[in-house]
């Protein structure tokens, strides 16, 4: 029987090789985005190709949504691949992870979108204290130890300004959450040495609007307020993407 050895270590060594190959540096800073809970990367299926036909390279980080050190990991992983210069923008819960990591000297502006912009010591309940509750938690339900979203949450708070097309695709694609992401305390609070842009997504009914203006005013970001439910960047994806432009002419690129 022919020996398979010598093949992988000629696979192995190709391997190696192409990853010590150098590679053209791109000028313009790669775009990262970091999705929220009940999400997944297809959340900004809307944004990514026209940054793409722009010459930006683009990577939608798949968060696990198991704990903030497993999804901090997972950005982590992100900036590294990218290799360079990068914008992190993060959607709700996005926000509280790129909080932690946007303090990388290869960031160089922070996006957050009906986001989650902890100061240091702060969890999502108690963030939450800080204004009127919303109906969100009425349409948990659990599985295993994990947290859905019921389909009725999704289309009467979660993804409200959607068609039920883009509803129903919304549901079937959620990521389960874990609720140790509840119970995370904020290590770093990368808005206060960052460049920061914020979008106050006005109709929300998952994160309460008031509670976006508050943390956008004291990381006195630069504001945009959309008329949208949470899920912005699918409802309103061409003002979305306008505001992550903004934020990329901070690198000069």
């Amino acid at each position: 029987m022919k020996s398979t050895f010598l093949p992988m270590v000629a696979l192995l060594s190709a391997t190696h090789s192409f990853a010590q190959a150098p590679t053209a540096v791109s000028t313009k800073p790669t775009i990262i985005f970091v999705h929220g809970l009940w999400a997944d990367g297809s959340s900004w299926n809307k944004v990514i190709p026209s940054l793409q036909t722009q010459g930006y390279n683009v990577i939608s980080v798949q968060n696990p949504t198991t704990s903030i050190e497993d999804d901090v990991a997972a950005t982590k992983r992100a900036i590294d691949i990218a290799g360079g210069d990068v914008i992190l923008a993060g959607h709700s819960w996005g926000g509280f992870v790129i909080s932690e990591v946007g303090d990388d000297p290869r960031v160089k502006a922070l996006v957050y979108i009906a986001a989650y912009a902890p100061d240091k010591g702060e969890t999502v309940p108690s963030l939450s204290e800080k204004a009127a509750s919303t109906a969100l938690v009425s349409f948990f339900q659990a599985a295993e130890g994990y947290i859905t979203l019921t389909k009725e949450g999704v289309n009467q708070v979660f993804a409200t300004d959607l068609s039920a097309h883009e509803q129903s695709v919304v549901f079937a694609t959620q990521q389960p959450a874990s609720p140790n992401v509840f119970k995370a305390v904020a290590q770093h609070a990368a808005w206060k040495v960052k460049p920061s842009w914020y979008i106050v997504a006005a109709n929300d009914k998952t994160i309460h609007p008031d509670l976006e203006r508050l943390m956008a005013q004291r990381a006195n970001a630069k504001t945009t307020v959309l008329q949208s439910g949470h899920l912005a960047m699918l409802a309103q994806p061409q003002k979305v993407l306008e505001v992550i432009l903004e934020a990329v002419k901070q690198t000069g690129k």
